[in-house]
């Protein structure tokens, strides 16, 4: 059986002494749509880490693509929470999914294919030439690739502040993309983003999920987006997790259980999942665009 994108088996992290969560098994196959969720501080960025051997478990096991965490980073296309880019900034938008190639990147860096931007030092004159031609040649394809994947292709010019924030998110993920990955792990990718564009990346990276086979872990705030593409969820909250399909997951009984209080989860006439209750902190539910102090909310997060 071929191995799973992702498997964890009682697997436990700590920070500073502190367990985040604990006793967490999981299994993503490859090609899968999976949301992770919970509150802010539940865990999940931390779970990417563990994903992406930034962050030793303290006890279990996990197993990346086959292999041990940190080792199968060159198949993994990450995004992590989204930096703003200041309004003049004059780098273009194909220079930043270059940037997945062989340049700098934001959060946890990841290692480089050797032939990626240093290959032929040692060769000479026409040969050497030819070679990096070569790379030049074969490195604007796969930007090219990557940007028409994502429906970049018109703005790839545009500087990247000047570009709206669907626009610049859309780069982000083809800059993830470019190395072809087989995993993909987005670290909210909807947040700060109108409900518009929430609803073209969720449906954007579902396609690609699709199309290209990627599996896709994605971190999010609000399942409803979503909802139309998941094929399970896994949630966190007081130190554990649960997972399954959306309709096992997200339901009253469950969250209950999970939190350790009344939750109850309605169904919206829309179709949304509204999570109506007051977990005791620090796992709450809350809409961070939104300062009014209610308990009500259309987010299952």
């Amino acid at each position: 059986m071929e191995p799973a994108a992702i498997e964890l088996e009682s697997a436990s992290v700590q920070l500073s002494g502190r367990t985040i969560w604990s006793d967490v098994s999981m299994r993503m196959g490859r090609g899968e749509f999976v949301a992770l969720l919970g509150a802010n501080g539940s865990g999940k960025s931390t779970l990417l880490k563990a994903v992406l051997g930034a962050l030793p478990l303290a006890a279990g096991r996990v197993s990346v693509l086959g292999r041990s965490p940190g080792e199968a980073n060159r198949a993994i296309g990450y995004l992590p929470q989204r930096h703003a880019f200041e309004l003049g900034a004059r780098l273009r938008g194909r220079d930043i999914v270059r940037l997945g190639l062989d340049g700098d990147r934001w959060g946890v860096p990841l290692p480089w294919p050797a032939s990626w931007g240093r290959g032929g030092a040692h060769a000479g004159g026409a040969s050497a030439a030819g070679a990096r031609a070569g790379r030049v040649s074969a490195t604007r394809r796969q930007v090219d690739e990557a940007l028409e994947l994502v429906g970049a292709s018109s703005y790839a010019e545009r500087p990247i502040g000047e570009c709206s924030g669907g626009e610049q998110q859309r780069l982000l993920i083809a800059q993830a993309l470019v190395r072809r990955p087989q995993l993909f792990l987005l670290d909210e990718p909807l947040d700060s983003l109108d409900l518009p564009n929430q609803a073209s990346v969720a449906a954007l990276v579902a396609d690609i999920c699709r199309t290209a086979g990627v599996a896709v872990l994605l971190v999010a705030h609000d399942v409803n987006p979503l909802l139309p593409y998941l094929d399970r969820v896994v949630y966190l909250a007081r130190g554990h997790a649960v997972e399954g399909p959306v309709e096992q997951v997200i339901t009253s009984e469950t969250l209950s259980r999970l939190y350790g209080v009344p939750v109850e989860v309605l169904k919206a006439s829309d179709g949304r999942l509204v999570v109506v209750g007051q977990p005791e902190a620090p796992a709450h539910h809350h809409d961070r665009h939104d300062h009014t102090h209610t308990h009500a909310h259309a987010h299952a997060s």
